[in-house]
């Protein structure tokens, strides 16, 4: 595999203007694909000094082998180019969907010379008028049924009607008056279709206008003492009044929104849909997309609104998302082609709310979809069955004599190679035992290799005999001290966050150990190869797997693990230094870390922004400056 630095374009040859981008590794395989309105300037980002950058853009970067851009005219054809470009080569580490579900929704076929309401979980039909989706089928069936009460017309299927037509004698649905009964004159098609699309307008939203209308036309019926028309209009009211009453008002009756609420960690992302039309919540959609490269919600939210009217209903007129993408007016132009495309005018227009009753809602919609992104990480990793089936998956793709029943892994991390710190996490029988996570301080490592080597020499010398005591410790979690054995458990497979050279140096461990039977493999953070000892080729496990999706949980637990205790162990060694500074005392130190928020910031802060902390001076914000360069 050529580095970086040799296929790596100069960067005079890339272009300042807009345009897509791919990356792709040495059998020509599309990796990833991007837009730009600056192709110079993006695609430089990439090329940080690897330690820089994020860990799965890291992995991008270090798989490919080659870069190409193509130059387009404006954002809204780079848009389009990008989404046509994921379609085609489907890269594998752009956010890919996961919509485990089909929706129900109600179809009106317009395009019908006697168009048919009926409940479909099937899209695409040419003419049709769809609405929703919702969340239960059952609901759907039951708001029709009601519906047909106020707008009689025509549910039958084609066969149905045909049939209807040659004896002239119309269904149940006819005699009961949920259906016109075209099929029999009762009324003409012409007549039919306006039935059709007083129910598609009440859809759409128009609903209290409509209310509104047919109890001026009861009044009217009864002062003119046409009760019997009167009587017809009021069940009609009713029918729609408990149709709406279903409904929940979130917002002013001409208010027609989609709002989405998204929750996402290094792995994936939940979506929720809430669909408001005419001020109600009309549908609820959820789905669960993976995310490969490190992502901002920006970008996430640019990628599913791009994806969420893929083949589905129109957008409203405003669309609420938790953050605008930069590319917001191509982006707007897309989805107001694809709202016309579906028979619906206005323009669409993509913000955030930032406050009153929307954002109330959007607070809703991101409270589910967090719940979502729980559920769904819960529902793998706590499923017995999917459990059982992932230890063995991993115990046949690893050649092992017996499912691995306890799994123990560990990470090494560091800040530009100062600080470094380890971290072991355990699962077992699928499960995190977070009261044995471990943290290991490293005091001399020349590097990774040398990290891994020296913490699995700790952790293994407890596998002795003379180690069989309990070893009095404290829980990593609570701080407090506790007697316990659990070094003394021996592991069905220690995992290596890394690759081949990390893999070989936890197998020198076992063997100075003499505890070479125990089985050890590393996940790398590429392509998600599983290496093994002496294994010239990684084991590909399916990306959908339980047993992938185990590794990769176990993986990045340990890696939040020994990040958390790096970043701690940071902070008291900028405290160490900063004590040291004459006029710094324990509350102004307290003041510079609570100012900033975070240890980098304050190490890239300028002299004027340590100014403007309260209590630090010029010559105290010199001083502060000088030292934090000079640990650097």
């Amino acid at each position: 595999m050529a580095p970086r630095e040799e296929w790596r374009p100069k960067r005079g040859e890339i272009p300042t203007e807009p345009g897509v981008y791919r990356f792709t590794d040495s059998a020509g395989r599309v990796l990833y694909v991007g837009k730009a309105n600056n192709l110079r300037s993006r695609l430089s980002n990439y090329f940080q000094p690897l330690h820089s950058l994020h860990e799965r853009t890291r992995r991008m970067v270090t798989t490919a082998q080659g870069v190409e851009w193509t130059v387009v005219g404006s954002e809204l054809e780079a848009l389009s180019l990008e989404y046509t470009w994921i379609k085609e080569f489907a890269p594998p580490f752009n956010v890919k969907f996961r919509d485990d579900k089909t929706y129900p929704y109600v179809a009106i076929t317009l395009a019908d010379r006697v168009p048919r309401v009926m409940v479909t979980r099937t899209r695409g039909i040419t003419g049709a008028r769809y609405f929703g989706p919702y969340t239960k089928v059952w609901a759907v069936r039951e708001t029709v049924d009601l519906m047909l009460k106020a707008f009689p017309m025509r549910s039958c299927s084609d066969s149905t009607y045909k049939r209807a037509q040659a004896t002239n004698r119309p269904c149940l649905l006819g005699d009961i008056g949920k259906c016109a009964a075209p099929c029999v004159g009762r009324v003409t098609p012409e007549q039919h279709r306006s039935i059709a699309l007083d129910f598609a307008s009440f859809m759409a939203g128009n609903d209290v206008t409509y209310v509104r209308a047919l109890r001026a036309a009861m009044t009217e019926a009864a002062r003119e003492l046409d009760y019997e028309s009167a009587a017809r209009i009021r069940d009609q009211i009713g029918a729609l009044e408990t149709v709406l009453a279903k409904s929940a008002v979130v917002l002013d009756d001409d208010t027609d929104a989609d709002v989405f609420g998204i929750a996402y960690d290094e792995l994936a992302a939940a979506v929720q849909l809430f669909v408001v039309r005419g001020g109600r919540i009309r549908g609820v959609r959820g789905w669960v997309v993976d995310t490969e490269l490190d992502v901002t919600m920006a970008e996430l939210v640019d990628t599913v609104l791009q994806n969420a009217y893929d083949g589905a209903a129109a957008p409203a007129r405003e669309v609420i998302v938790p953050a605008v993408p930069d590319d917001v007016h191509a982006l707007q132009t897309v989805l107001t082609e694809r709202r016309r495309e579906a028979g619906e005018r206005g323009a669409v227009v993509v913000k955030s709310a930032q406050r009153g009753e929307k954002a109330a809602l959007a607070e809703t919609v991101a409270t589910n979809a967090l719940g979502a992104l729980v559920q769904y990480k819960t529902r793998r990793s706590g499923d017995f069955t999917a459990r059982s089936q992932a230890l063995a998956d991993i115990q046949e793709a690893l050649g092992l004599a017996e499912a691995p029943l306890r799994l123990e892994c560990f990470d090494v991390s560091h800040f530009g190679g100062s600080n470094p710190v380890a971290s072991m996490v355990v699962f077992e029988d699928g499960l995190p035992r977070t009261d044995q996570y471990r943290k290991f301080a490293i005091a001399d490592a020349r590097d990774d290799t040398d990290a891994v080597y020296q913490v699995l020499r700790r952790r293994l010398a407890y596998l002795h005999d003379d180690a069989a005591a309990p070893v009095a410790t404290v829980d990593p979690l609570t701080g407090e001290g506790v007697a316990r054995k659990s070094f003394h458990y021996r592991p069905g497979l220690l995992v290596i966050d890394g690759g081949q050279p990390q893999v070989a140096a936890a197998a020198r461990a076992l063997r100075d150990e003499g505890l070479d039977d125990i089985a050890v493999c590393g996940i790398a953070k590429r392509l998600e190869e599983v290496w093994l000892p002496d294994n010239e080729f990684p084991v590909i496990l399916p990306r959908s797997s339980d047993a992938l999706f185990l590794l990769q949980r176990l993986r990045d637990e340990a890696h939040r693990f020994a990040l958390r205790y790096q970043r701690t162990t940071r902070s008291r060694d900028i405290r160490t230094r900063l004590s040291s500074i004459p006029g710094l005392g324990p509350a102004r130190t307290t003041e510079l870390l609570k100012h900033f928020g975070s240890v980098a910031r304050l190490r890239a802060a300028s002299v004027d922004d340590l100014t403007a902390v309260d209590g630090i001076g010029p010559a105290t914000a010199q001083l502060v400056h000088r030292a934090l360069r000079s640990d650097g």
